[in-house]
Formats: structure tokens, C-alpha cells, sequence
């Protein structure tokens, strides 16, 4: 089992930064690659970004592309999402996800473990 716990959320202006932050505990070896999605009301869950294990290959949705940035820190078990430039169209309640393959990566359904969310609300 792997547990996920989500931080870092809250209310910005738009052009203002946030940084989510997530705690991973347990088999963590078992599910190297984690990712960030995010779910506005009314809206399917939608992938945001990911990162393998060792931090060297990530990968971003269009619409974050250049603005959001992920990160990883494997000695604290921790993933970041450092988001710049909000929008507020970047509203929405942001997951913490965790798997063990690349697989499809931008697929929420292929996660097996997952936070409990945090919500990210930015004002115009």
C-alpha cells in the first residue's frame, strides 16, 4: 500500500504562484512514476503532469506546458507541482497520483493509489 497526502493548496490571483507539495508513505518502491491531475466542478479529472523515478523524464498537459513544473525529492518521498502564471481556468481540486509503469501515463485510470486532493482556487 502506498499513502498520498496532498499540501500546498489555496486561493492566488491570477499571475500569482502556488507550490502543492505531496507526501508519499509505505511501498513506495512499488510505484516509482507519480503524477498530478486535477478536477474542476463539473468537469472529468485531467492530467496535469508526471515524473519517472530518478526525475529525468517529465511530462506536462498543453495547457501547463512552461508554466507548471514537477519535481521530485526521493530521500524525502515527496513530489512537488511548482505552478506559475496561474490562470483562473487552472481551478480545480489537484490529486496526487502514484504507478508503476509509464504506461500511459496521462490515463488517471491506470493510477493505483492517490491523494485525497487539495483545492486550488485562483481569483481574476
Amino acid at each position: 500500500q502506498v499513502q498520498l497526502v496532498e499540501s500546498g493548496g489555496g486561493l492566488v490571483q491570477a499571475g500569482g504562484s502556488l507550490r502543492l507539495s505531496c507526501a508519499a508513505s509505505g511501498r513506495t518502491f512499488s510505484t516509482p512514476v507519480m503524477g498530478w491531475f486535477r478536477q474542476a466542478p463539473g468537469k472529468e479529472r485531467e492530467f496535469v503532469a508526471a515524473i519517472n523515478w530518478t526525475g529525468g523524464s517529465t511530462y506536462y498537459a498543453n495547457s501547463v506546458k512552461g508554466r507548471f513544473t514537477i519535481s521530485r525529492d526521493n530521500a524525502k518521498n515527496t513530489v512537488f507541482l511548482q505552478m506559475n502564471s496561474l490562470k483562473p481556468e487552472d481551478t480545480a481540486v489537484y490529486y496526487c497520483a502514484a504507478k508503476n509503469t509509464i504506461v500511459s501515463i496521462s490515463y488517471w485510470r491506470g493510477y493505483a493509489y492517490w491523494g485525497q486532493g487539495t483545492q486550488v482556487t485562483v481569483s481574476s
